[in-house]
């Protein structure tokens, strides 16, 4: 994206960006939880509804002029129901974790039981972890996968929470890589009087699709960011039923936030409506063939896959067996121009600062129009590069090899 007045009033900024930018265009982005928007988004993004504040919602804001403000909301929220069939939308939500604060605002006091998925089984921060607001505020008790599978073992959710009697079920993941069993988690829920949540954040793209379940019929809120698979900005958004619409808005606002993101609305509205086209479905597609590509090749190249495979856009490597760490396997790839995310593996007996795994997604690849082929380099890529991580002249090479194939497929905005 070229920049017309920004380097003339602000030369060290536009000097930062364009270093990022080039960055993104000679480096392969495998980071599951990042992507690529559209021009179109971009540009939505950086729009003149920047300037306005529209606290409140359609219809009822404590602030004039916003007449066009509102049918650019209620645009996005249109766009948001016919992609998941949801009976209420709230496009507000500036962030992930804000979202699921403000689900937990609507539905829970302070000290109420909450049962989720440890982090270390592939939950998430928001989902209970003591250092986390969630943790502190609520009183949340763990699940996790089964040791021998890496799968949730749905009869052990059923046994905790028939002991534990928890206000509300989170089900929603950042580093699980397998399809949720919505049905049985509504069941379980509604055997010990719980609310249902569902945090979707990573696999919304792949739901929009119609290429995973979608939880929305079955569960009572359903939270999402509008970013990862779903190609959109950075915002978030949440779903429910419609008895709970007056919760779920009055935690956003006043409890949650001020006045909404207006530039952010708009470009959210851009990508559910490039999420409603067929071109979005065959790319979805195409990310979990990539997903599936490269985890099935690092199992025959001897690669310990957390839970033996993928289901969607992301996999675990646990790198234990291979002496080194999620950190050091994280820089080493960094230094090719590949990057990755560190990351805990079941039970992981290291700290999570060089936990013993690192996550790999395929969304911001696939974007760039990578298939298969592509992945396969990838992977002995990554390969080579670990088993030759203090190898300068080798760990060069390959970052010219991986610079060559991402001049060959330009992200979206160049």
């Amino acid at each position: 994206m070229k920049y017309k007045f920004l380097p003339k009033e602000d030369k060290k900024v536009a000097e930062i960006i364009a270093r990022e930018n080039k960055r993104q265009k000679e480096e392969l982005e495998l980071i599951a939880s990042e992507n690529y928007i559209s021009s179109a988004v971009l540009e939505a993004q950086g729009s003149v509804l920047t300037n306005k504040y529209s606290e409140g919602t359609p219809g009822h804001r404590y602030y004039g002029g916003n007449q066009i403000i509102d049918e650019m909301e209620l645009l996005a929220v249109a766009r948001l129901k016919k992609i998941f069939g949801c009976a209420h939308a709230n496009v507000q939500p500036l962030s992930g974790s804000p979202a699921n604060a403000a689900v937990y605002m609507a539905f829970l006091k302070p000290g109420d039981k909450v049962l989720g998925l440890k982090l270390d089984h592939g939950g998430h921060l928001s989902h209970g972890h003591p250092v986390n607001f969630s943790g502190m505020l609520y009183n949340f008790v763990q699940y996790g996968v089964d040791p021998k599978t890496g799968r949730i073992d749905m009869a052990e959710v059923r046994r905790i929470a028939k002991r534990e009697k928890p206000k509300m079920i989170v089900a929603g993941y950042s580093a699980y890589c397998r399809e949720i069993d919505w049905k049985a988690f509504k069941k379980i829920a509604d055997e010990v009087g719980a609310y249902t949540f569902a945090d979707i954040a990573h696999t919304a793209g792949l739901i929009a699709a119609g290429l995973m379940s979608n939880p929305v019929p079955y569960f009572d809120v359903v939270s999402t960011t509008t970013h990862k698979t779903l190609r959109g900005p950075r915002g978030a958004v949440i779903m429910c039923q419609e008895k709970y619409a007056k919760l779920i808005d009055r935690a956003v606002f006043p409890g949650m936030q001020g006045g909404p993101h207006n530039h952010t609305t708009a470009a959210k509205a851009v990508a559910f409506g490039e999420a409603l086209k067929p071109s979005f479905k065959k790319y979805a597609a195409q990310v979990i063939k990539n997903a599936k590509t490269m985890a099935g090749e690092f199992i025959k190249l001897g690669y310990d896959v957390v839970s033996g495979g993928t289901d969607n856009h992301l996999f675990i490597l646990n790198l234990g067996a291979r002496g080194i760490g999620g950190r050091e396997a994280e820089v080493a790839l960094e230094q090719v121009g590949i990057s990755v995310s560190r990351s805990t593996i079941p039970n992981d007996p290291n700290p999570p600062m060089n936990p013993s795994g690192i996550r790999i997604g395929s969304p911001a690849a696939t974007t760039r129009k990578m298939k298969e082929k592509e992945m396969l380099k990838v992977v002995h890529w990554i390969d080579e590069a670990l088993q030759n991580k203090d190898d300068k002249k080798v760990l060069a090479r390959i970052k010219k090899e991986v610079k060559k194939l991402c001049l060959a497929f330009p992200i979206p905005t160049e």
